[in-house]
C-alpha cells in the first residue's frame, strides 16, 4: 500500500483559494498520496489571527516539512513584512528553484527555452536591514556570507549532476560590488572546483548576462545567483514563457520545502471564476517530485509525470485560460487536465 504523505495548504488571498481549488481537484483525480492540511498566511491571516503569519501555521509547516502555497498580498512601501521573506527567513528556505520552459500552445518571442534559476533565498539585500539615518536619508545594507553562498551553489551543481543538464552559470555584478559578490563567485568557485570539477560553470556580469538572456535564452541552461538578481532575473524569464502565470516555484531548505505560486493575488479577478491554476498546478507536481526525490515514492513520480503530460496535452489542443489566449475559466481548466489523465 503506498504512503501517504501530509502537507500543509496555505490557500492564500485573491485569486489563491480559487486555483487553489482548482489544483486540489485535479491531484484527487490523479489520486496523488498527499493529505493537506490547509492553513492560513497574508491577508486572510491578519483578518482571523491578528498576523500575517500565525505561529500555528510555521509550526505546522515545521511539523510536515512540506507545504503547496497559494499567492499572498503584501502591500507596497508600508504595512506588514512579506510572507513570504518571512517563510524563507523563519524555516531557513535558502534555495529559490524556478524553472522556466517553453510551453505547448503557449507561443512566445522564443521557442525551446528551458531554464532552472537557482537564487539564494535569505539574505543579500533582502536580509531587511535598513536604517533612516537622517530625515530623507536611508541606508539599506547588502549581507553576504560564505554559508549561504556556499549552500547555493551546491545545491545548483548537484541539480546539475543529477537531472543530467549542461552548465552552471552564475550572474554577478563583481566588477564593482567587489567585496560582496566576489564573495558569492569565490565560493561558487571552491565548490565547483572541489566537488563538481566535471560540471561545466561559467559566469556573467547581470547586466551583460539579462543581455544575452533576452537576445536567446537558450544561451543558458542553469543559472545561479544573489538574492536581489535572482528575484529580478526569475520573473524577467517568466516573461520569455509566457508571464507567471505558466512558471512554478519552489523555496527549499535542509528538510523544509515549500512549493508555490510565484504570481499575486490578483485582488482584481478575485471571485470571477478566471484566473489560470496552471502555476499553482506546475508547483504540485515540482511537490510530488521532491516527495519522490526525497523519500524515493514512485506513486508521486507517477502522479506528477500524469499531470504534467496532462496539462502538456490541454495547452496544446487550445483548451487555456483567457490570459494566455484561450476561453476556460479556472476550473473548466481543471477539468481540462483531468480528461487528459
Amino acid at each position: 500500500m503506498n504512503k501517504t504523505h501530509t502537507a500543509v495548504l496555505i490557500p492564500g488571498d485573491g485569486i489563491g483559494p480559487e486555483v487553489t481549488e482548482a489544483v486540489l481537484k485535479v491531484l484527487k483525480a490523479v489520486e496523488a498520496p498527499v493529505e493537506f492540511h490547509p492553513h492560513l498566511a497574508g491577508l486572510t491571516a491578519m483578518e482571523k489571527h491578528g498576523d500575517v503569519l500565525p505561529e500555528s501555521t510555521l509550526d505546522a509547516i515545521r511539523e510536515d516539512k512540506l507545504a503547496l502555497k497559494g499567492p499572498c498580498t503584501t502591500p507596497v512601501g508600508k504595512g506588514f513584512t512579506s510572507v513570504n521573506v518571512q517563510l524563507r527567513q523563519k524555516l531557513d528556505l535558502y534555495a529559490a528553484v524556478r524553472p522556466v520552459r517553453s510551453l505547448p500552445g503557449v507561443p512566445t518571442r522564443f521557442e525551446n527555452v528551458d531554464l532552472v534559476i537557482f537564487r539564494e533565498n535569505t539574505e543579500g539585500l533582502y536580509a531587511g536591514v535598513e536604517n533612516d539615518i537622517v530625515p530623507g536619508v536611508v541606508t539599506s545594507m547588502k549581507i553576504v556570507t560564505e554559508k549561504a553562498s556556499t549552500r547555493i551553489a551546491r545545491r545548483a551543481f548537484e541539480y546539475v549532476q543529477k537531472r543530467g543538464r549542461r552548465r552552471v552559470t552564475a550572474f554577478h555584478k563583481a566588477n564593482i560590488m567587489k567585496k560582496s559578490d566576489g564573495l558569492f563567485l569565490r565560493c561558487a568557485q571552491d565548490v565547483h572546483d572541489a566537488e563538481f570539477p566535471d560540471v561545466e560553470y561559467d559566469t556573467f556580469i547581470i547586466d551583460a548576462g539579462c543581455m544575452r538572456l533576452v537576445q536567446d535564452p537558450t544561451n543558458f541552461d542553469v543559472l545561479l545567483m544573489e538574492n536581489f538578481y535572482g528575484d529580478i532575473v526569475s520573473d524577467l524569464a517568466a516573461g520569455l514563457v509566457g508571464g507567471l502565470g505558466v512558471v512554478p516555484g519552489a523555496n527549499i531548505g535542509e528538510d523544509t520545502a515549500i512549493f508555490e505560486a510565484v504570481h499575486g493575488s490578483a485582488p482584481d479577478i478575485a471571485g470571477k471564476g478566471i484566473a489560470n491554476p496552471l502555476a499553482l498546478l506546475m508547483s504540485a507536481v515540482m511537490m510530488l517530485n521532491h516527495v519522490h526525490a526525497t523519500q524515493d515514492d514512485e506513486a508521486c513520480k507517477t502522479a506528477a509525470s500524469r499531470i504534467k503530460q496532462a496539462y502538456n496535452q490541454a495547452l496544446a489542443d487550445g483548451e487555456k485560460t483567457g490570459d494566455i489566449g484561450g476561453k476556460l475559466g479556472t476550473m473548466g481548466f481543471a477539468d481540462a487536465v483531468i480528461a487528459r489523465l
